[in-house]
């Protein structure tokens, strides 16, 4: 059975108001990070304050204040050995 992938959206208002929808997973968070799986990719939120205030698993919206400094999509991981054969 396929898995219903949710529209994935955010916004951040003045570095301090972030709002996101298609949040399939928070993975983890404490005052620094918040790690998140969405419908495109892991998404972390770096900063310091942080504060996860909404958390709706119906329509996967997350709401986080804070002090947000930055906001990276991990990209996917393989197995690795292409890059242990070429560095390793």
């Amino acid at each position: 059975m396929e898995q219903l992938q949710l529209p994935h959206k955010l916004t951040l208002s003045e570095r301090s108001h972030l709002s996101l929808s298609g949040v399939t997973e928070v993975v983890s968070f404490d005052d620094t990070a918040v790690v998140l799986k969405t419908g495109l990719g892991t998404l972390v939120v770096q900063g310091d304050r942080l504060q996860l205030k909404t958390l709706s698993p119906d329509g996967g919206q997350v709401v986080v204040d804070g002090n947000v400094s930055s906001l990276v999509y991990e990209e996917p991981r393989g197995d690795g050995r292409l890059w242990h054969r070429l560095f390793g």
